[in-house]
């Protein structure tokens, strides 16, 4: 997201690892995290239907959910369950029932690996390991494969339904009304459950630009400083800072993700204060540039501090909030005290302006 040109690629790279929520200490190495992430990349303004397949397959959710555990004799629902619940269907919503995920269950096993330093080989052994038996899923009986349980939840009636408002959520905060997303599901149907058409909808949506604020999750507001000083990611501190403020990549709390709507508390707040102050470092300004700062007036000094974040939007009660702390702030001394002071100044003008309510929402 930082060193990209293609920042919708990245940025839906973030959506749909959240979406597909997967723990990297569920999963034996830092490759097949990444790997999975590339699923995203490529499919993430393609078809739904081949990400679908994709993370079904990919060793990183085999050992997540289970997959890789789930065979014939002893089948293991977690995958099973999680494809209808949080991936494609979504919970209470009359989809499916408990018979539907013990049958789609069967239908998803016979994946094994062979064990040498690590996991290799990833295959499905149809033969021995693959529950052969005849399976009904939403009234439907067959002797499913995997494929089949993919295509069962994607075929759904309360599949596009479910689709349209999980994506619109992660850019919109007001759900759509129920003419607006029978438009979307209708787009979604149409295209062959591509992603792109319903995405570019939703983003020249209205309410995408006129609607409410939301906050910004700790990684975008993180790569959002870095783009704004040309900087990149050379140290390790985003990784802790992020957890801190509540998103640390690779490890969502759970296989639902992260929950937008607590983004800020007692304890995230102050993470972001220190995204802030990481986004700082290395750009305070102290020893000899602060003995020799140059004189500003409050309105130099914020419009500065302003522009180096790239001049983001700030609403008029922000900009008088923070004028006033310029002009309040004390200037006396000797040459040098007022110097540094004005250094102070700055450097606090920088750190308050992003660690401000509309730096902090887009």
């Amino acid at each position: 997201m930082v060193r990209s040109r293609h920042q919708l690629v990245e940025r839906l790279a973030l959506v749909f690892h959240d979406w597909w929520a997967t723990r990297r200490d569920g999963v034996s190495t830092n490759a097949e995290m990444l790997n999975q992430t590339n699923i995203f990349r490529a499919h993430g303004l393609g078809s739904f239907r081949a990400m679908a397949r994709a993370v079904t397959t990919d060793p990183a959710m085999l050992q997540f959910l289970d997959g890789m555990s789930n065979r014939r004799g002893a089948v293991n629902e977690n995958y099973g369950r999680e494809l209808m619940e949080l991936f494609t269907l979504g919970a209470d919503r009359g989809a499916y029932t408990e018979t539907d995920v013990r049958e789609i269950a069967k239908a998803l096993s016979g994946w094994t690996a062979t064990y040498s330093n690590g996991w290799t080989n990833w295959r499905w052994d149809e033969q021995g390991r693959w529950d052969f038996s005849t399976k009904t899923v939403f009234g439907k009986s067959g002797r499913f494969t995997w494929e089949d349980a993919v295509e069962l939840v994607l075929t759904h009636p309360l599949h596009p339904s479910f689709f349209v408002r999980k994506l619109w959520g992660y850019f919109i905060p007001t759900p759509p009304s129920a003419a607006e997303s029978k438009a979307l599901e209708q787009l979604y149907v149409a295209s062959n459950l591509q992603i792109r058409p319903v995405l570019e909808a939703i983003l020249c949506h209205p309410a995408f630009y006129e609607g409410p604020t939301m906050v910004k999750p700790p990684v975008v507001l993180s790569a959002g400083m870095l783009r704004a000083q040309e900087r990149t990611v050379a140290t390790y501190n985003w990784h802790y800072v992020g957890d801190r403020s509540g998103q640390q990549l690779h490890f969502p709390p759970d296989v639902s993700g992260w929950n937008d709507l607590r983004w800020l508390d007692t304890n995230t707040t102050v993470g972001r204060w220190d995204l802030v102050r990481e986004g700082l470092r290395g750009k305070v300004i102290t020893g000899t540039a602060r003995d020799t700062y140059p004189e500003e007036t409050p309105e130099q000094a914020l419009a500065n501090a302003r522009a180096f974040w790239g001049d983001p939007s700030l609403s008029a009660e922000t900009v008088g909030q923070l004028k006033a702390f310029a002009t309040a702030a004390p200037i006396t001394g000797t040459t040098t005290q007022m110097a540094q002071r004005r250094a102070q100044r700055f450097n606090a003008l920088r750190q308050l302006v992003a660690a401000s309510p509309d730096y902090q929402t887009c």
